[in-house]
């Protein structure tokens, strides 16, 4: 679907498409455990957020250079500009790169040389959030917030990711304390497996300004009416919710109700290589399965820019919302 939006909640590690990984394996001579690209994709099937962290993980071991990074990235950009993105706000995950061996700045370099020139190769402006890894110790997130401090030019805000069970917010005050002492913006996953007190955990120990998931809100009316009251954005992703079992099936989704209730939702692809589908593809999944019709699919795309870190840019902001108020659906 070609609607304009921005993509708020994408993990560039989990845009790796096989055919990049055999490409990437062959280039650095990485073996993968798998014959083909075939055998690969079959592997992508998930009985929940472990086993799908297991492989992702594991496939990260074809990244190794700054022109792989630079070329992951690129790769996703042009499936996203296809698609209707017009600004993509991008996580990554440094330590599971230098955790084997790959230097912080190869990975944010990389990175950064493709999305600085994503908006003349791809139309497509862009933002960097480095990402935390929950199941990792308070200290290895301080470790790493030190180790990129020379490249933080090219990285807007901080986020946390990976298992949530077990790994309350909390335990990540004090380099959420710190990101905030250096000016970056504060997103972080909570409630996609943990209650909805992590959500509160993270809006009231963490500062975040955004809650990446947050669809166990819909437990706590309270919380739910606090989150619509404040405008606090939800970037959802359906699509994985469904592949990691958070929901059953797409027609069973809370994003409806969650709309319903005056929350600003927005829909995103999270690990689109790994869950059958980029934004586009999302959107049309949520018009099919829930009957979503075209203005409230418009009001997801402005909710997206409305959620976007683009207060220093506020005419770029107000060009995007005119696309989507102008934009006719086939």
């Amino acid at each position: 679907m070609h609607l304009p939006k921005a993509e708020l909640h994408l993990h560039i590690e989990g845009t790796l498409e096989p055919e990049l990984a055999f490409a990437l394996a062959a280039r650095n001579g990485v073996d993968l455990p798998y014959t083909d690209t075939e055998e690969l994709r079959a592997a992508y099937l998930f009985d929940d957020l472990q086993s799908f962290l297991d492989l992702y993980y594991a496939l990260m071991a074809v990244l190794r250079t700054e022109d792989d990074f630079a070329e992951l990235a690129d790769a996703y950009l042009a499936r996203a500009a296809a698609q209707g993105v017009r600004h993509a706000e991008i996580f990554f995950d440094p330590q599971a790169h230098t955790a084997r061996g790959v230097p912080i700045g190869t990975v944010i370099e990389g990175l950064g040389r493709a999305l600085e020139r994503a908006e003349e190769t791809h139309g497509v402006s862009t933002q960097l959030i480095m990402c935390f890894l929950r199941d990792e110790s308070a200290e290895s997130a301080l470790a790493t917030l030190e180790a990129a401090k020379p490249y933080l030019h090219r990285v807007s805000a901080v986020g946390l990711d990976s298992a949530e069970a077990g790994h309350p917010p909390a335990k990540f005050r004090e380099v959420y304390e710190a990101a905030g002492a250096l000016g970056l913006r504060k997103v972080a996953h909570a409630g996609e497996e943990g209650p909805p007190a992590y959500i509160r955990e993270a809006l009231d120990v963490l500062g975040v300004e955004r809650v990446d998931h947050g669809l166990r809100c819909m437990e706590d009316p309270e919380l739910v009416e606090r989150l619509a009251a404040g405008r606090v954005p939800l970037t959802l992703c359906p699509l994985s919710n469904v592949r990691l079992r958070a929901v059953d099936t797409l027609e069973e989704h809370p994003l409806r109700a969650m709309m319903d209730a005056g929350l600003l939702c927005t829909v995103n692809s999270d690990d689109p290589a790994y869950f059958g589908g980029y934004v586009g593809d999302t959107f049309h999944a949520v018009h099919e399965a829930l009957g979503l019709d075209r203005e409230e699919l418009r009001t997801l795309a402005r909710n997206s820019f409305e959620a976007a870190f683009l207060d220093h840019d506020e005419e770029r902001r107000a060009r995007y919302l005119a696309e989507v108020e102008a934009y006719v659906f086939d």
